[in-house]
Formats: C-alpha cells, structure tokens, sequence
C-alpha cells in the first residue's frame, strides 16, 4: 500500500522567538488598553478610544497566537490539519510555532510491545492448542493511522482521541491487538502441532519456529498496513496442547519416548551381541553348538534390554569331560 503521509510544508518558526515576540504584544496591548482608558477620560477621548480598540484588537490576535506553540520530543509528530483537510505531519523535535488556526493531534513513532495472551485454536489435524505471541510495531504512516481507521469508536474514552496522544496510542494498540488474534488464528491452522500426525520433514509449530514466526511477520504486515503500522519483530512466546486433551497427548509423547528408547536400546543390545560371538568365534575361547549360542544369545538380550539389573547364577554342572 502506498504511504499517504507527507511533511508538513507550511510556515514555521522558532518558538522561542515567536515565544517572547508574542509576550511583548501581549504587555503592550494591556498597556495600550490602560492608556486608551486613561485617554478617553480627558480631552483627547477620540484618540484614546482609537488606541483601546486597536488594543485590544491586538490582545485578541497575541491570545490568539498562544495556541500556535507545539514541542516535540524524539519520535513524536504532530499530524497537521487545515480546517478538515490534512496538511501534513510535522516531525521536527524541537520548540516551534505554526499557524494556530492548524488543528494539530500528537502521535508517537516509538515502538511498542504486545504481550498477547494465549488463545485457544485449532492447529492442522484438529487438535486444540494455546498459542501466544509477542509483537513489537510502530506507526509508521501517521496519515493511516488517523484517517483510515476509526480510532475514535476503538478508544476506551473516544473524547480524548486527539487531545491525548495516551488514548490514541490505547485505541490503535486495540486494533493491533484485534488482528494480531486473527492473524496468529490463520497461521496456527496452517501448522500441525508436532510431527505426530505429519509426513516426515512437514513443518510443525515445535520444530519449525523460524518459518512459523515469519508466516506471522508476514500476516501481521498485511493486516496492519491499513492503519499504517509497521511490525518491528512478532514471534510465538507460548506454545501448548488445550488442557482438555494435555494429558492424553503427554501419554502418547511418552509413549512415542519409550518406544524410541527401546528401539536404540535393542539395536545397541543386537550390535553387542553379535559382537560377543564374533569375538568368542574369532579367539577360539569356547566351541558353541547352534542350541548353546541360542541360550546365550536370549540371556544377553535379557541382561541388556531389561529395565532392573540381572542377577548373575554361575553354573557349574554341564560341562562334562
């Protein structure tokens, strides 16, 4: 989307001069006044009635000029309106004065974070899962901001959207907040949530967090541009089964766990065992007949595949001479 935002082109100046310019028109307009009142009780009233209008006609037009003041700190901007129609956005840090017949309303450029609370959703095979995200953004077309979106109906307090830069921040954080759910509601569906239920290699929410978080980057941008937010950084903070099913998917993770473990364990036990009669054959050390070796065999996958430690009985009676 096209960036509709531009500087503010109108006349500026330095608010401190303007700032003790405007004071001495002030001290002089009340002075012209006092002395048009002094005036118009002696003989030259005429003149005196001259100097109090033009005085305070000129009271009128320095109260006037107070209200052209604006002061911004580092990434803030005031966004510039004349008579309804935008007229720019002033970013200038600094002490300046415009034209007080400008409507102004202030915004902050800083960034800020969103710590959304897990939500419950359905991932690729179904299963109801909670996920959560954090998200940093920033505006980043105050003109969107302000004239695209309605962020007077989104403000807890809808009178203080303009005057409060609080409660517009507040009201655009609520719209943030909105998409951040629907969009962390697409992704999730797009995703198993673990390689249980998936071809071998497919991406998952667990074990594929890089891609998972800038499908959601990407999301994000496309949802928020309309308001003129840029998404600094989004990533997935909480990653869980729903409760009504936690317990059952933690037996099967144990149950996948063990079944793992019992494969390593007989594949290492089948590897020794072969080892051994290798190194029995090979040295000579004992003759075994195919019944002695099938013994052996079935007593050393016993010792090496059981959970408790073996209890060793010497046999000292069959061999015969």
């Amino acid at each position: 989307m096209d960036q509709k935002e531009f500087t503010f082109k109108g006349s500026v100046q330095n608010g401190f001069l303007m700032l003790f310019a405007n004071i001495a028109i002030t001290v002089l307009s009340i002075i012209g006044i006092v002395r048009g009142i002094i005036l118009l009780d002696s003989t030259s009233g005429a003149t005196g009635g001259w100097m109090l209008v033009s005085s305070i006609i000129l009271l009128i037009i320095s109260l006037i000029m107070w209200f052209g003041f604006l002061m911004l700190e580092p990434n803030e901007a005031k966004v510039t309106t004349w008579f309804g129609k935008y007229s720019g956005t002033f970013a200038q840090t600094g002490f300046f004065w415009i034209n007080p017949f400008y409507g102004t309303k202030k915004v902050s450029l800083r960034a800020r974070n969103l710590d959304a609370e897990p939500i419950k959703v359905n991932d690729k095979t179904g299963n109801p899962v909670m996920i959560g995200l954090v998200l940093v953004w920033k505006l980043k077309d105050t003109y969107k901001a302000l004239f695209e979106v309605d962020s007077q109906t989104m403000a807890s307090n809808p009178n203080t959207v303009g005057s409060d830069t609080k409660g517009l921040m507040n009201a655009l954080e609520n719209f943030v907040r909105v998409q951040s759910d629907a969009a962390l509601r697409q992704v999730a569906g797009q995703y198993a949530y673990d390689d249980e239920d998936t071809k071998i290699g497919e991406p998952t929410l667990r074990s594929s967090a890089n891609e998972v978080n800038e499908q959601l980057e990407q999301k994000l941008d496309e949802r928020l541009a309309l308001a003129g937010i840029e998404v600094v950084e989004a990533r997935i903070n909480y990653l869980a089964y729903a409760p009504e099913i936690a317990a059952v998917m933690l037996r099967r993770q144990q149950a996948s766990a063990i079944i793992t473990a019992r494969e390593k364990i007989v594949e290492g036990a089948v590897s020794m065992v072969k080892m051994a009669l290798d190194k029995l054959s090979n040295e000579a050390i004992v003759d075994l007949d195919d019944d002695k070796k099938a013994a052996m065999v079935s007593n050393l996958l016993v010792v090496l595949c059981g959970d408790d430690a073996a209890q060793p009985v010497v046999n000292t009676g069959t061999l015969n001479h």
